[in-house]
């Protein structure tokens, strides 16, 4: 969208241990969410296609593994990289524990109810117009709000220059 894909992969790690850690922490108190909600809240995550968010973590975890032994020894670097991309596609699969933890923060905070209507939602022809428009929409948003702030500097920082020759100051 509107980041590197370096800077993706960073934000999801952060994201997803975030997650996993509010989960493991709020969850001891919190009361089980059924395995239905569970199920559903899963659903819901895969049709708003918020598992694209973490397809990067596997590979972004075994780069950054690989460049901390690189950096050590630089002489590894091919061996190293045959091992990255064997063990990328060994943990591909643990991405799920991540939709999981987020399944079950979703059926935390919704009962399976609420979790049914928005699944419901998002299938619907309205909900899938959103899924499409929403990602251009919030790009243009950025770009809207980044021009906005750049006026908005330039007027600030004529007020101040402004004030502070008022104050006998040339800046």
């Amino acid at each position: 969208m509107f980041a590197s894909p370096i800077a993706r992969s960073s934000c999801a790690i952060i994201l997803a241990l975030g997650l996993a850690f509010a989960v493991h922490v709020g969850g001891a108190d919190a009361q089980q969410p059924s395995p239905t909600a569970i199920a559903t809240a899963k659903e819901l995550i895969t049709v708003k296609g918020a598992t694209a968010l973490w397809e990067p973590l596997v590979p972004g975890v075994s780069q950054q593994a690989k460049s901390v032994f690189s950096q050590a020894n630089p002489t590894l670097i091919k061996e190293l990289n045959e091992v990255a991309v064997k063990l990328r596609a060994e943990y591909a699969p643990r991405s799920a524990e991540v939709v999981n933890d987020v399944a079950k923060l979703y059926a935390s905070r919704f009962t399976e109810q609420e979790l049914k209507d928005t699944l419901a939602f998002y299938k619907s022809p309205l909900g899938r117009k959103l899924l499409t428009e929403e990602p251009s929409i919030l790009d243009q948003s950025m770009r809207n709000a980044q021009s906005w702030a750049d006026r908005l500097s330039q007027e600030v920082i004529g007020k101040i220059r402004t004030e502070m020759k008022r104050r006998g100051h040339e800046i």
